[in-house]
């Protein structure tokens, strides 16, 4: 933990060098989820609700999401840049260095940057407290922080499972971010708008279902079921098979010669 303590104000005293383009670029991420934002305002504009949603429901699960993927992104974006190491054999020296190649790769790219998305997604969740209507008790407090967690843990480890292919193909596979980028703009609305099949994948193979809609039934109180307090720790379980395929990918490394 020192050690990644030691990366992490490394990487904070360099992009501070250029604060002109720090902020730019904070300033960038926060329009751009803006945008976002607006799509979902403008939907409501026209209908009142969505599967019966209403807009500071959505907008509760929206800022749910957008919170957990920045986190991930934030402090997960040297898996999700894995291609840029391996192609240029810096995944070499990492390999002959005393220390876990997972916590080097993590701490080889924290990108703060992407706080602009989280700052955007905490103004919108400070909206939606009081607009949604919920009775904030400590158990549902303590539930949105498990869900913003446990999300992140789930996006990371996505971020995981792309790093973890380059190890056959070199290049990262694009199709991957369907899972990731596509996961967050999903993830705007409830996963059960989308219909059962969508749903049911969202739960049993990538599981952002377990953090996103299903403990979300419970905040809303749509649902009384208890157990969906829990999902969001289960889901948490999806990090353990992606690091797997994390260490079956590094036995089956071999130098770019780059």
């Amino acid at each position: 933990m020192k050690l990644y303590l030691k990366f992490f104000i490394i990487h904070l005293k360099s992009q501070m060098q250029y604060k002109t383009s720090f902020f730019l670029l904070f300033i960038g991420q926060f329009l751009t989820s803006f945008s976002v934002f607006l799509g979902v305002y403008f939907m409501f504009e026209r209908f009142n609700n969505v599967e019966g949603f209403t807009f500071a429901e959505v907008l509760l699960c929206f800022s749910i999401v957008l919170m957990a993927f920045s986190i991930a992104e934030c402090f997960a974006r040297g898996f999700d840049t894995f291609t840029t190491i391996i192609s240029n054999g810096e995944f070499d020296r990492i390999m002959v260095r005393p220390q876990n190649e997972i916590l080097l790769v993590l701490a080889s790219k924290i990108d703060l940057s992407r706080i602009g998305r989280f700052l955007q997604a905490l103004i919108v969740l400070a909206y939606t407290i009081p607009a949604s209507g919920i009775s904030w008790s400590w158990d549902k407090i303590l539930l949105l922080i498990i869900m913003v967690t446990s999300g992140s843990i789930i996006f990371s480890g996505l971020f995981v499972i792309y790093a973890s292919i380059c190890f056959y193909t070199t290049q990262g596979l694009e199709f991957m971010n369907i899972f990731t980028d596509g996961g967050r703009e999903f993830g705007r609305y409830p996963f059960s708008i989308y219909g059962k099949e969508i749903l049911r994948f969202f739960t049993f193979v990538i599981p952002l279902a377990l953090f996103q809609y299903y403990p979300f039934l419970y905040l809303i109180e749509k649902s009384n079921n208890i157990f969906y307090f829990l999902f969001p720790l289960v889901g948490c379980i999806f990090i353990l098979p992606c690091l797997l395929f994390w260490k079956t990918g590094v036995k089956h490394y071999k130098s770019t010669g780059s």
